[in-house]
């Protein structure tokens, strides 16, 4: 594993526990919403600016995604 793929999964890794925290919810349940309402497919492609963000502004601009595309959580 190269050590930008590292860096991305660990990023991942916070993103969701930190997104499942803001919401209160589990981290399986943080991961599914964000999987099946394409906000891990935005933080895939948008990795090399959202990283540069704080968890919080990186949340935000994920729940926006979820939100377009059908999620609830705000």
């Amino acid at each position: 594993m190269s050590r930008e793929e590292l860096n991305l999964l660990k990023y991942t890794i916070a993103v969701v526990a930190e997104f499942a925290k803001h919401f209160g919810i589990s981290q399986k349940q943080s991961f599914n919403y964000l999987k099946r309402f394409l906000g891990l497919d935005y933080l895939l492609e948008y990795y090399d600016v959202l990283h540069t963000l704080s968890f919080e502004d990186a949340i935000e601009a994920m729940t926006a995604i979820c939100k377009r595309n059908g999620g609830l959580l705000q």
